[in-house]
Protein backbone atom coordinates (compact mmCIF):
# COMPACT_ATOMS: atom_id res chain seq x y z
CA UNK A 1 0.00 0.00 0.00
CA UNK A 2 3.14 2.65 1.11
CA UNK A 3 4.52 1.65 -2.53
CA UNK A 4 1.28 2.38 -4.28
CA UNK A 5 0.85 6.09 -2.01
CA UNK A 6 4.20 7.10 -3.15
CA UNK A 7 4.55 6.07 -6.04
CA UNK A 8 1.36 8.53 -7.02
CA UNK A 9 1.75 11.94 -8.77
CA UNK A 10 1.32 13.98 -5.93
CA UNK A 11 5.31 12.46 -4.88
CA UNK A 12 6.95 12.53 -8.28
CA UNK A 13 9.90 14.72 -7.30
CA UNK A 14 12.81 15.49 -10.29
CA UNK A 15 14.48 18.33 -8.56
CA UNK A 16 14.51 19.90 -5.31
CA UNK A 17 13.05 23.20 -6.69
CA UNK A 18 9.89 21.11 -8.34
CA UNK A 19 9.72 19.63 -4.41
CA UNK A 20 9.98 23.31 -3.38
CA UNK A 21 7.09 24.58 -5.30
CA UNK A 22 4.57 21.75 -4.89
CA UNK A 23 4.42 21.93 -1.09
CA UNK A 24 4.23 26.06 -1.26
CA UNK A 25 6.19 26.53 1.57
CA UNK A 26 5.47 29.83 3.77
CA UNK A 27 8.12 31.97 5.34
CA UNK A 28 7.58 32.14 9.16
CA UNK A 29 6.71 35.74 10.18
CA UNK A 30 8.60 38.18 11.62
CA UNK A 31 8.31 40.22 14.96
CA UNK A 32 7.83 43.80 14.13
CA UNK A 33 11.02 45.74 13.90
CA UNK A 34 11.38 48.10 17.17
CA UNK A 35 10.19 51.40 14.97
CA UNK A 36 6.89 49.85 13.60
CA UNK A 37 5.84 48.29 16.79
CA UNK A 38 5.97 51.84 18.41
CA UNK A 39 4.13 53.39 15.55
CA UNK A 40 1.95 50.28 15.13
CA UNK A 41 0.89 50.11 18.96
CA UNK A 42 0.56 53.64 19.42
CA UNK A 43 -2.70 53.75 16.25
CA UNK A 44 -3.84 50.12 18.01
CA UNK A 45 -3.73 52.12 21.54
CA UNK A 46 -6.22 54.44 20.27
CA UNK A 47 -8.59 51.86 19.48
CA UNK A 48 -8.86 50.30 22.55
CA UNK A 49 -5.67 47.40 22.03
CA UNK A 50 -3.75 46.87 25.41
CA UNK A 51 -0.03 44.85 25.84
CA UNK A 52 -0.78 41.78 28.09
CA UNK A 53 1.71 41.88 30.57
CA UNK A 54 4.61 39.25 30.42
CA UNK A 55 4.04 38.34 27.30
CA UNK A 56 4.53 39.79 23.68
CA UNK A 57 0.81 39.86 23.10
CA UNK A 58 -2.22 42.48 22.39
CA UNK A 59 -5.48 42.07 23.98
CA UNK A 60 -9.03 44.01 23.69
CA UNK A 61 -12.69 42.95 24.56
CA UNK A 62 -15.65 43.95 22.68
CA UNK A 63 -18.91 44.05 23.40
CA UNK A 64 -22.16 43.84 21.49
CA UNK A 65 -25.12 44.03 21.90
CA UNK A 66 -26.47 40.37 22.28
CA UNK A 67 -24.96 36.73 21.80
CA UNK A 68 -26.00 36.79 18.23
CA UNK A 69 -24.07 40.20 17.49
CA UNK A 70 -21.21 38.43 19.33
CA UNK A 71 -20.93 35.05 17.42
CA UNK A 72 -21.37 36.69 14.06
CA UNK A 73 -18.60 38.79 14.72
CA UNK A 74 -16.53 35.99 15.50
CA UNK A 75 -17.62 34.05 12.14
CA UNK A 76 -16.10 36.36 10.33
CA UNK A 77 -13.12 37.05 12.02
CA UNK A 78 -12.92 32.90 11.63
CA UNK A 79 -13.08 33.83 7.87
CA UNK A 80 -10.15 35.81 7.84
CA UNK A 81 -8.21 34.40 10.45
CA UNK A 82 -8.13 31.03 8.23
CA UNK A 83 -7.70 33.07 5.19
CA UNK A 84 -4.36 34.61 6.90
CA UNK A 85 -3.73 31.30 8.43
CA UNK A 86 -3.31 33.61 11.90
CA UNK A 87 -5.37 32.65 14.42
CA UNK A 88 -6.63 34.78 17.66
CA UNK A 89 -6.86 33.53 21.20
CA UNK A 90 -10.97 34.28 22.23
CA UNK A 91 -13.39 33.68 24.35
CA UNK A 92 -16.96 34.58 24.27
CA UNK A 93 -19.41 35.17 26.83
CA UNK A 94 -23.14 35.93 26.13
CA UNK A 95 -22.54 39.62 24.43
CA UNK A 96 -18.34 39.86 25.10
CA UNK A 97 -15.35 38.50 23.06
CA UNK A 98 -11.74 38.60 24.65
CA UNK A 99 -8.87 38.71 22.00
CA UNK A 100 -5.24 38.21 22.81
CA UNK A 101 -3.01 38.22 19.28
CA UNK A 102 0.32 37.26 19.13
CA UNK A 103 2.15 35.13 16.51
CA UNK A 104 4.06 32.01 17.94
CA UNK A 105 6.22 31.08 14.77
CA UNK A 106 8.16 34.36 16.13
CA UNK A 107 7.35 34.43 19.78
CA UNK A 108 5.98 37.60 19.78
CA UNK A 109 3.84 40.73 18.18
CA UNK A 110 4.00 40.31 14.01
CA UNK A 111 2.76 42.30 11.24
CA UNK A 112 -0.31 39.09 11.25
CA UNK A 113 -1.20 40.57 14.68
CA UNK A 114 -1.94 44.55 13.53
CA UNK A 115 -3.37 43.37 10.30
CA UNK A 116 -5.94 40.77 12.36
CA UNK A 117 -6.58 43.73 14.72
CA UNK A 118 -7.45 46.34 12.37
CA UNK A 119 -9.76 43.62 10.76
CA UNK A 120 -11.29 43.17 14.19
CA UNK A 121 -11.71 47.40 14.58
CA UNK A 122 -13.26 47.55 11.01
CA UNK A 123 -15.51 44.37 11.65
CA UNK A 124 -16.50 45.08 15.15
CA UNK A 125 -17.68 49.09 14.02
CA UNK A 126 -20.59 47.21 11.75
CA UNK A 127 -22.07 46.21 15.03
CA UNK A 128 -22.55 49.43 16.26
Amino acid sequence: IMNNMLSGSAFRFRTPSTWMRQLSIKALPAKLSEPSRTAELQKLHTQGWKLVDGRDAIVKSFLFKDFVASFSFMTAVAFKAEAMQHHPEWFNVYNRVDVTLSTHDCDGLSPLDVELAQYMDKEHAKFK
